[in-house]
């Protein structure tokens, strides 16, 4: 079971976030928060899975929240959401140790893909922050560890492409017409090869490295 922490300041949204999550198998709603302040003592409490937390909440910022819980020894995993579509925001919160960043009208599917990805120690990002985040890193000459002689196959390059486009497991799958264990294997490939970290490294390969088109 994964365990989600929600803080929000606004009713209405803790209060969908939940009626989404609660709906799925394998994820329930364990805590809400209207302030920073809340979430922080909630989340070292209750110790979430995943806590998804606004970017803007009131009292002490999602960012700060975040630094909190996920930026130390023994950290969480946090999930950062946010209304306006702020690029220093999502930066702000990738460098505070965030596990993925949304925007608070994504589709109802990808916050529970975020939240089960976060709960396995993976990254998703909404497309369109995932293609300005990645510019930025590329503009910035931020380079990620690879193997020089990586040689990706047809597959493992089509399932880094979609990552880079922050694109889910699930919807890779259906995408490619294969199966999500599949995507997995093929991603688990391409992470050997590149001698990346993570998605998000495996990312900013595909950008650097110019397979995704601008």
């Amino acid at each position: 079971m994964i365990r989600v922490l929600v803080a929000d300041d606004q009713t209405l949204v803790r209060t969908g976030f939940r009626l989404i999550l609660d709906a799925e198998p394998g994820i329930r709603v364990v805590g809400e928060a209207a302030d920073g302040d809340s979430a922080v003592r909630l989340a070292r409490r209750l110790r979430p899975d995943v806590t998804v937390v606004e970017a803007r909440l009131p009292r002490i910022d999602g960012i700060r929240v975040t630094e909190l819980l996920a930026g130390v020894p023994d950290p969480l995993r946090v999930l950062v959401v946010a209304l306006h579509d702020v690029d220093d925001t999502f930066r702000a919160a990738s460098a505070a140790g965030a596990s993925g960043f949304l925007f608070k009208d994504s589709r109802p599917r990808l916050l529970v893909e975020a939240v089960r990805a976060a709960a396995r120690g993976e990254a998703v990002v909404s497309p369109p922050i995932a293609t300005r985040l990645l510019r930025h890193f590329t503009r910035t000459g931020r380079r990620t560890p690879r193997r020089d002689d990586a040689r990706l196959t047809a597959r493992e390059s089509a399932v880094v492409l979609a990552v880079a486009r922050g694109r889910t497991d699930v919807e890779i799958a259906a995408d490619l017409s294969i199966s999500t264990s599949t995507v997995k294997t093929h991603l688990a490939g391409a992470r050997t090869k590149l001698d990346a970290r993570n998605r998000t490294e495996i990312a900013i390969w595909a950008w650097e490295g110019g397979l995704v088109p601008e």
